[in-house]
């Protein structure tokens, strides 16, 4: 099939779990991040992104999203 067909009839629990697993993709890109700016050469050029705090963010948020995606699942 399609893959906009698939989305667009989805359940709920399906599409909260894609967006979970891209809010812990999206946790593991800022964790490199964090980690870049851990290993700069030039200690006075931090950066304005708050690296660590918004990784760990994403990961509780991909975390509880994809809880209540398989929890779903598992009911219906």
């Amino acid at each position: 099939m399609d893959l906009r067909h698939d989305l667009l009839f989805a359940s709920d629990a399906a599409l909260l779990g894609l967006a979970g697993a891209a809010c812990l993709l999206l946790a593991i890109l800022a964790w490199q991040g964090q980690v870049r700016r851990q290993r700069r050469r030039h200690l006075d050029a931090v950066g304005w992104v708050p690296w660590s705090s918004l990784s760990l963010l994403l990961f509780g948020v991909g975390l509880l999203a994809l809880l209540v995606a398989v929890l779903g699942l598992l009911k219906s």
